[in-house]
């Protein structure tokens, strides 16, 4: 990180290099799309996605298919970090929970215990407390495979699904990932059903204990009290009164809990369209005795299929796909471009999007919103249930930007009033907006004994509130009632040192582009004092090359602020586009940031990037976009180009 004024080393970009740059990463991202017009890019999560794949395949008894697992093998290996265990993204920490998955996949495939790479993971999980010290759903696998009781698993009875809505507790009151998780988890965890494991693979040997004694939960670092306490004695109590529960209310619990599901199988994208859902679901049935002929299960199994990314030499199991998302930020990335074969292909990308539109399936988030009609987008090629608020807003704007070209004539009209109706009817009552739901901020449920990962809810966050934000403004609401609790959401929720978190993003970076974009277009001047500090910051965090970089370790409880990380180019490019937005396109530090994704641009127009970009739930489970360096640099370069083109004058972009 530089904090030097001037850097005279770098000069302004030459236009027609940008131009140049600008091309190859159009073609490269026009080379990219579908025949049917979308995009969808390899959606990339840690070891423990691919490790639980097989996993699954051995819990159901299913014939191995020894070409595949050699290939996962391959991946599971290249991954290894260099502290002798896998971490949560590309270049992190040492995880116990993901090594434990990850050498329990390896040893089911085949690989020897005393292999070189088998014998760092235990030495290195033995020095981080053994396997004893892995989270609750790692307990929960293990305890499926029948190395760890039950007792080393929070008890979760399947009648709460019979509880009221006003109850404490309850399942509307959890996020829609963690609703669609638990709910066939309930049945599991209720029936104890045994892992097939026909090559009778165990872990033992990764327990500093034998697996037998352990039986209590650590908390986690999130929790507090007195919540904490409260709920790890309701814990000891519903362990105490389980054999006492009725059987007809458990049976007819059970049955409760598979209607959900089966009413949310989603075809052959799958429950919820997320892959911890989708194999809990095959599971689920399994236990129940369902047959694997039985349409249920068929397609239940299948979904889980089709995550798979099979390469000449290796293989992974996505955590699911991003289609909606990729093309709507595509899409926005051409039309910035502007080239006539780049606008074309972002109209046929709308077109693709248009019919995804949710707007005959009354979701979950309706529970809180009941008088607001569906029409919102969802992230994956199909999940009606939950679409997201963020998709919503992002493909919104991206059909309003195209929406005038008279190759169009009121095409997308209809879609963006009811995206838009949609998206107002769910803000929050802090003003702010969440990514599936309105109002989920029952923080104390994080304390109890099952959120050890502290991500049960979803509740409103920048990012998303500023891209809802973004999307009014840019349709021409700055002044309502709603829009002013909104920016007030926007400004309370500013850090101290000028940035804002980035929930779906890693992570300052991401929330400070997002913010300064939404308030850009909602008519903040760039002297406004909340927009200058957000820009100081994003000047002042540039690294020396001129790039910027963010790790995903920015996630931790006890951050203290920005830590320098080397620059990466899907960040640099928010960075670029968040000082755009706050009226400094003519600092130095644009241009640096600008000559900085030049000289990183490779042959092929794209950018190269291991780096994990995404947050799917802070401190657990992280994402790399592999789209995330194919659109946003070129975005970021096609804007810089036409703002100076347009002699400095500043234009309101939502985002």
């Amino acid at each position: 990180m530089d904090d030097a004024p001037a850097h005279a080393q770098f000069d302004t970009p030459q236009l027609d290099l940008i131009d140049q740059a600008v091309g190859r990463a159009t073609k490269a991202l026009l080379d990219a799309q579908k025949a049917d017009g979308h995009w969808v890019y390899e959606l990339e999560a840690d070891a423990t996605i691919p490790a639980e794949y097989v996993l699954l395949v051995h819990y159901l008894g299913e014939p191995a298919n020894d070409e595949l697992e050699r290939k996962i093998g391959v991946y599971l290996r290249r991954i290894q970090g260099e502290h002798g265990g896998w971490p949560l993204f590309h270049g992190g920490e040492f995880d116990v929970s993901a090594t434990v998955k990850a050498y329990f996949a390896l040893k089911m495939i085949g690989d020897s215990p005393d292999a070189p790479h088998m014998v760092r993971a235990r030495e290195a999980l033995h020095a981080h407390g053994g396997a004893g010290a892995c989270n609750v759903f790692t307990r929960i696998l293990l305890a499926l495979y029948g190395v760890l009781s039950w007792k080393a698993v929070p008890e979760m009875p399947v009648e709460i699904i019979h509880l009221p809505r006003w109850f404490p507790i309850h399942l509307d009151k959890i996020s829609y990932w963690a609703r669609t998780v638990i709910v066939p988890l309930l049945v599991l965890r209720c029936l104890k059903p045994r892992a097939r494991n026909p090559r009778g693979v165990t872990v033992d040997e990764l327990f500093l204990a034998p697996p037998s004694t352990i039986t209590g939960l650590a908390r986690g670092a999130h929790q507090k009290e007195p919540w904490a306490s409260f709920f790890f004695a309701l814990d000891h109590v519903l362990r105490a009164a389980d054999p006492l529960f009725p059987k007809g209310s458990r049976r007819s619990a059970i049955d409760k809990a598979v209607a959900f599901v089966t009413e949310r199988l989603n075809g052959e994208d799958g429950l919820g369209a997320i892959f911890p859902a989708m194999a809990n679901s095959v599971m689920m049935y399994d236990a129940l005795g369902v047959p694997e002929s039985d349409p249920r299960r068929a397609i239940a199994r299948k979904s889980v299929e089709n995550l798979l990314v099979v390469k000449d030499d290796e293989a992974y199991c996505q955590p699911c796909f991003s289609p909606v998302w990729d093309t709507a930020l595509a899409s926005h990335a051409l039309l910035e471009a502007g080239s006539p074969e780049a606008e074309a292909a972002a109209l046929k990308g709308l077109e693709w999007l248009k019919p995804k539109q949710v707007l005959d399936v009354v979701g979950d988030w309706a529970v809180q919103k009941p008088d607001v009609r569906p029409g919102g987008w969802a992230f994956q090629y199909a999940n009606p249930h939950y679409p997201d608020l963020d998709d919503t807003a992002v493909v919104v704007m991206a059909m309003d930007r195209a929406r005038h070209r008279a190759e169009v004539d009121g095409a997308y009209d209809m879609p963006i009033d009811r995206g838009r109706e949609w998206v107002v009817g769910l803000q929050s009552k802090n003003g702010g907006w969440a990514a599936f739901d309105a109002d989920n901020t029952y923080h104390y449920l994080n304390n109890i004994p099952f959120a050890d990962h502290g991500a049960l809810l979803d509740p409103p966050t920048v990012d998303v509130a500023a891209r809802c934000v973004s999307m009014l403004a840019q349709l021409g609401e700055t002044d309502s009632p709603r829009m002013k609790a909104a920016l007030a959401y926007l400004e309370r929720e500013q850090e101290a040192d000028g940035s804002w978190f980035g929930r779906w993003g890693v992570n300052y970076v991401y929330g400070t582009w997002s913010a300064l974009c939404a308030l850009n277009a909602a008519g903040l001047a760039p002297d406004h004092p909340v927009v200058a500090k957000a820009a100081d910051w994003l000047i002042r965090v540039q690294n020396a090359d001129g790039g910027w970089g963010e790790d995903c370790s920015s996630y931790k409880l006890d951050y203290k602020g920005y830590e320098p990380y080397p620059s990466c180019s899907s960040q640099t490019a928010w960075a670029l586009l968040g000082l755009m937005a706050a009226g400094r396109t003519d600092d130095p530090a644009v241009a640096r940031g600008v000559a900085w994704l030049q000289a990183n641009q490779d042959e092929r127009g794209a950018w190269p990037e291991d780096h994990y970009t995404g947050g799917g739930f802070p401190r657990v489970f992280y994402l790399r976009y592999h789209g995330y360096s194919k659109f946003f640099p070129l975005w970021a370069m096609a804007r810089y180009r036409n703002l100076m083109r347009a002699n400095q004058r500043q234009v309101a972009y939502g985002m």
